[in-house]
């Protein structure tokens, strides 16, 4: 097929190289000239625009950060809407809110375009090798249209629904809830600590235990080592997490817990924490509190 990828960061960038090894071509644009460079050293084609990627594709994969970079590749005056030929599908990748994968699928379909809301999970090693999850919004004839090119990308494929957005709040609600899940598991660590447990060992106990998590158990396990690579930014999961509350507070549902989870991360975002991997949580919950001050009398 020709497919383009628009974005070749962190996760673009693999799924660009593992559609070429599976015999694709594919034709790539990035805003950094190192990241092209590293597409066409696996053997992509690039672009200098998002419109000249998507001339012509059959599937265009939009892999960029949030709903602004999202609009820009769509309707910037260089954006894929504006291809000499519109692309025959595109798959919206990132993690937004539902009202702008909906907005973004309705200015597709109004071209006659596929729109797939499909929000992907898993990482980068999960991307290159097929492995990682889609949580995909699409109407079923869709969906199944284009099911050869999605079991490609994802051994985990979800058909989350059949609007436009049910893949942004599937994945919304799952980030949500991995939110609360490492922030709870930096809190029971360090009051293992606390209380003069070995922190690893007794992570060794709750993964055989009922207070295992995924996302507690890889991410406590690399800050417990020392690993301070960045293989997940805290920005990312303090961005989703505050979208969820968002999608959350339209719907009328409170959700205390998440409240509270993506404070967390909105505070580890104001101590200048952003660009640090999302395990750095576990040392910020070491931390003693400050004591309120009491005022008055």
């Amino acid at each position: 097929m020709k497919l383009a990828v628009v974005g070749a960061g962190a996760m673009g960038l693999p799924i660009a190289a593992r559609l070429v090894a599976l015999g694709h071509g594919v034709t790539v644009r990035d805003i950094d000239p190192e990241r092209e460079a590293l597409a066409r050293r696996a053997g992509c084609a690039l672009a200098p625009t998002p419109a000249l990627a998507a001339d012509g594709a059959d599937a265009v994969l939009v892999v960029v950060v949030d709903a602004a970079q999202l609009r820009a590749v769509l309707h910037g005056a260089d954006g894929l809407l504006r291809a000499p030929a519109l692309p025959r599908a595109v798959l919206l990748c990132p993690t937004i809110g539902p009202a702008d994968a909906e907005a973004a699928a309705a200015s597709l379909s109004a071209r006659g375009i596929d729109a797939l809301d499909a929000p992907m999970s898993g990482g980068p090693a999960r991307a290159a090798d097929g492995t990682m999850s889609l949580m995909v919004g699409a109407p079923e004839e869709v969906f199944e249209r284009w099911r050869p090119l999605l079991l490609q990308l994802a051994a985990r494929l979800f058909h989350a629904g059949p609007r436009a957005g049910d893949g942004a709040r599937t994945k919304l609600v799952n980030n949500l809830l991995a939110a609360v899940n490492l922030a709870g598991a930096a809190e029971a660590l360090a009051l293992a600590e606390r209380l003069g447990l070995d922190p690893a060992a007794t992570l060794d106990v709750i993964e055989q235990s009922s207070g295992q998590s995924w996302i507690g158990s890889d991410r406590m396990r690399r800050a417990l080592a020392g690993d301070a690579r960045v293989l997940a930014r805290t920005a990312l999961l303090a961005k989703d997490s505050a979208l969820a509350l968002e999608a959350a507070a339209a719907a009328g549902f409170a959700a205390p817990l998440g409240r509270a989870a993506a404070a967390r991360f909105a505070a580890a975002l104001r101590a200048g924490a952003g660009a640090l991997d999302d395990a750095s949580l576990w040392q910020r919950a070491r931390r003693p509190r400050r004591p309120r001050r009491r005022t008055g009398r």
